[in-house]
């Protein structure tokens, strides 16, 4: 038996996930899951350095500085909830912030100290999933859907598994295979624009899309974006769905009422998912949900109404794993799979030339 800590902070820029998790041969369990929101003062600072800046080396350098004192404090509320002490922990393995993705530049760029990190905690970390994969061709983007498949695969059936947190992906689960790739935008531009006209971080349930309708013209604008064209794998960021590209998109339509904007950001997410579903995920009867969107219900009933009715979308509940879990868990599984030198990549996914150990090693 093994546990293990596994910390996400993701594109939507909201706070650290956290799960602690005990590996028992093929077996994973989650103990114990933690969330811990970031300050608007961080949250503006990493929002900043998606764009090159002004001191930007320094100004990055002291917000991962105080992302390690933020995963700190998830690590210890994990430990707290089930009464364990930093030495009864293999590893924490943590993620960082993405702040460039770039891999067809031959680069990806998580904001993070995980040397601080260590001796703040007084355990192993891991960090710096993604590089190796880029190194060996691969995409760095998306590492969940191998762990989709350990936790969610059955044999003889196909399974799609749709993480929707900032940027979208989807892990088809077949028999001895796995295609997996980024969809498009998540909730990274619904986000954007209710935070520009209300000031909220979210559309909670969905509720100002729902009071809106969709624009055709507008969707169909967005949908001509050449990245939803392009063949798997591949992946996104922010630094191609962001509320600059949502503006050079509203040009032509500057008198659209804010919500109408909103339903049609939330129709973009579902559609463009959908076609991805049916396009490489064919045959299957059943969508299993997770990350943030998984508690939009408008956007849920969205991709539903777009895959139709044979196909049942619902969240990764009900095989049991709450939504808000799974990508801090996938995380830990990573940590899991680099101690024991196991490959944490899948080459069908991220196009990388073979299998590879992801990630690299802090000592406590």
């Amino acid at each position: 038996m093994s546990l293990y800590i596994g910390l996400m902070s993701g594109t939507s820029l909201d706070g650290v996930d956290g799960a602690l998790a005990r590996f028992t041969g093929d077996a994973i369990d989650t103990l114990a899951a933690a969330y811990v929101p970031f300050p608007p003062a961080l949250r503006a600072d990493l929002m900043a350095l998606q764009a090159s800046g002004h001191n930007e080396i320094e100004r990055e350098a002291l917000a991962a500085n105080q992302l390690a004192r933020f995963y700190a404090e998830c690590v210890k509320a994990l430990l707290d909830d089930v009464s364990l002490q930093a030495q009864d922990v293999r590893a924490v393995a943590v993620h960082g912030q993405t702040i460039r993705h770039r891999p067809e530049l031959g680069f990806t760029r998580q904001t993070n100290n995980p040397a601080l990190l260590a001796e703040l905690c007084g355990i192993d970390v891991i960090a710096d999933f993604r590089s190796r994969d880029i190194a060996a061709g691969g995409q760095g983007a998306p590492l969940v859907p191998a762990f989709h498949q350990a936790l969610f695969g059955k044999p003889g059936q196909t399974r799609v598994v749709a993480n929707i947190g900032g940027i979208s992906n989807i892990s088809v689960l077949t028999d001895g295979k796995v295609i997996g790739f980024d969809t498009g935008p998540g909730n990274v531009l619904m986000d954007a624009w209710i935070t520009r006209h209300q000031g909220k971080e979210f559309d909670q349930d969905g509720a100002w899309a729902a009071s809106g309708q969709e624009i055709p013209g507008l969707l169909a604008n967005m949908l001509a974006e050449p990245y939803f064209a392009l063949p798997a794998p591949k992946s996104t960021g922010r630094d191609l769905f962001h509320i600059n590209w949502l503006d050079q998109h509203l040009a032509a339509y500057a008198g659209a009422r804010p919500e109408d904007v909103q339903r049609t950001l939330t129709r973009l997410t579902a559609l463009t998912l959908a076609q991805a579903i049916q396009a490489y995920g064919a045959g299957t009867d059943a969508v299993y949900v997770c990350g943030g969107g998984a508690y939009n219900g408008v956007l849920m009933d969205e991709l539903g109404a777009a895959l139709g009715r044979q196909v049942t979308v619902e969240s990764t509940q009900a095989l049991g794993v709450a939504p808000n879990r799974v990508e801090a868990m996938a995380f830990a599984w990573l940590g899991y799979r680099f101690t024991e030198r196991l490959a944490g990549n899948l080459p069908s996914v991220t196009g990388a030339h073979g299998d590879r150990v992801l990630g690299a090693l802090y000592p406590r």
